[in-house]
C-alpha cells in the first residue's frame, strides 16, 4: 500500500524556507508578511473567559455547550443576515483548517466523486479532496459571473462545491448576485455548496455577503454550509476556534461522524468563543489596526512598482510586477521581507505574490521605510 502522502502535493511552506534564511539575515530582521497569522493580543475579556474556565477536568461535547450554541445561532442571526437558526443548524469544530481537510472524507466522498474548488484557492481545498481519494477540480473564480463558464461547467460527479468569499490569497469578494447563482445552480444539481466565510468581517472596498443571508438563500438553508473562524476577527488562531452553519441534516450527519472521532473543542475555548462572538467592539478595533497596515503597505508597494489587483477584502495584497513570483519573492527577501509566492494557491497566481498586513505596527513600518530605500 503507497503512503497517503503519495497522494498530496509537497507542502508549499517548506519551499519558501531558503528565502526565509535569507530575509531573516537582514540587519534590522526579517518582516514576515507569508503566513498571515495573528500578532496582536488577544482581548482581555476572551483571556478571562479562557482561564475562568481553565477548570474543566471531564470531556467537553463534539456538540458544544447550549451557551455556546447560543452564542452561534445569535452571531448567525445577527452577523449574517439569516433568520430563525437553531441549534440543529450550527456545529463548533477544531479550527476551520481542520475542517476544510477532513471534511469530504467526513461526508464519505471517495474515488468517482468530484470536489470542485477556485482556481486561485487556499491548498486545503485540494488536499481534503485528494486525503478523501476523490477528484479535485479547479473552477475560473468569475465562473458564478459568467454565463458561458457556468453553462460549460460541468456537474456530473460533483458532491462538493467550495466557494471563498473574501477569497485567500485574492481577496475577491463575491456579489450577493453571484452568491444566488451559485446557490440556485447547485441546488440544481444537487450538489453540497460550503461557502469559506473566514474573512467575512474584513471587508475594505467591498461588504462580503455570506451564502447564509436571506436574500441570498431564499429563507432556507438547504444544501447549504457556511464555515467560520475566530482566528482572523478575535486572534484566536491559537485557540482553534471555528464553526459552521447551515443544512440541519448534514450538520447532523457530521455531528455523528465527529462524535465518533472524539473531535470536541476543548471545554476552555468552548467559553472563550461564547465570550467573543457577543463582543463586537474587539472587532471593530482590530479591523482598524489591519486598516493601517493595509493602507501604509498597499501604499509602499505600489509606489515600488507593484499593482495590487482584487484584495476587496481578507487580511492580504494580491500583487505583482508582471514577472515570475518567485523573483519578486527573492527581491524582496533581499530587502529582508518575506511574502507568500502566488503559485502556492495555483498556477494562475505565477506571477502574484500574496502579502499578509498582519505584522506588527512597528515591522509594517519597517517593510514601508525598505520599500522606500
Amino acid at each position: 500500500m503507497s503512503p497517503v502522502t503519495d497522494r498530496l502535493p509537497v507542502f508549499p511552506w517548506d519551499r519558501l524556507e531558503p528565502y526565509k534564511a535569507t530575509a531573516t539575515s537582514h540587519p534590522d530582521g526579517i518582516v514576515d508578511l507569508s503566513v498571515g497569522t495573528p500578532v496582536d493580543p488577544v482581548p482581555a475579556a476572551i483571556q478571562r473567559a479562557l482561564t475562568d474556565a481553565a477548570d474543566s477536568p471531564g470531556y467537553p461535547t463534539v456538540w458544544g455547550t447550549v451557551a455556546l450554541r447560543d452564542a452561534i445561532a445569535g452571531w448567525v442571526e445577527r452577523r449574517l443576515g439569516a433568520r430563525e437558526v437553531g441549534h440543529a443548524q450550527v456545529l463548533p469544530v477544531v479550527g476551520s483548517k481542520e475542517l476544510v481537510a477532513a471534511l469530504p472524507t467526513q461526508l464519505g466522498l471517495g474515488p468517482g466523486d468530484r470536489v470542485a474548488f477556485p482556481r486561485l484557492a487556499y491548498p486545503t481545498y485540494e488536499v481534503g479532496a485528494r486525503l478523501a481519494r476523490a477528484e479535485p477540480v479547479a473552477y475560473d473564480e468569475d465562473l458564478f459571473a459568467d454565463d458561458a463558464k457556468l453553462a460549460a461547467f460541468d456537474p456530473a460527479g460533483l458532491r462538493l462545491l467550495w466557494l471563498n468569499s473574501p477569497s485567500n490569497p485574492t481577496g475577491r469578494v463575491m456579489s450577493a448576485d453571484e452568491l444566488r447563482r451559485a446557490v440556485a445552480w447547485a441546488r440544481r444539481h444537487g450538489v453540497l455548496l460550503v461557502s469559506d466565510e473566514c474573512y467575512l468581517e474584513l471587508g475594505w472596498d467591498a461588504e462580503p455577503v455570506s451564502v447564509l443571508r436571506e436574500d441570498v438563500c431564499g429563507g432556507s438553508f438547504d444544501g447549504l454550509v457556511a464555515v467560520h473562524s475566530l482566528s482572523k476577527r478575535s486572534n484566536l488562531a491559537g485557540y482553534r476556534a471555528a464553526f459552521l452553519a447551515g443544512d440541519a441534516a448534514v450538520l447532523g450527519e457530521l455531528l455523528v461522524i465527529r462524535k465518533h472521532s472524539g473531535l470536541m473543542t476543548p471545554a476552555p475555548v468552548q467559553a472563550a468563543t461564547v465570550v467573543a462572538l457577543g463582543d463586537d467592539t474587539h472587532v471593530a478595533e482590530q479591523r482598524e489596526r489591519y486598516a493601517r497596515r493595509r493602507a501604509a503597505l498597499r501604499g509602499a508597494l505600489e509606489a515600488y512598482g507593484f499593482r495590487i489587483e482584487h484584495s476587496e477584502a481578507s487580511l492580504y495584497l494580491w500583487a505583482t510586477r508582471d514577472e515570475p513570483c518567485w523573483e519578486t519573492v527573492g527581491d524582496l527577501a533581499g530587502r529582508g521581507i518575506l511574502v507568500a509566492p502566488g503559485d502556492f494557491y495555483g498556477p494562475a497566481g505565477e506571477r502574484f505574490v500574496r502579502v499578509a498586513v498582519t505584522a506588527t505596527d512597528e515591522r509594517v513600518a519597517a517593510a514601508v521605510a525598505r520599500l522606500k530605500d
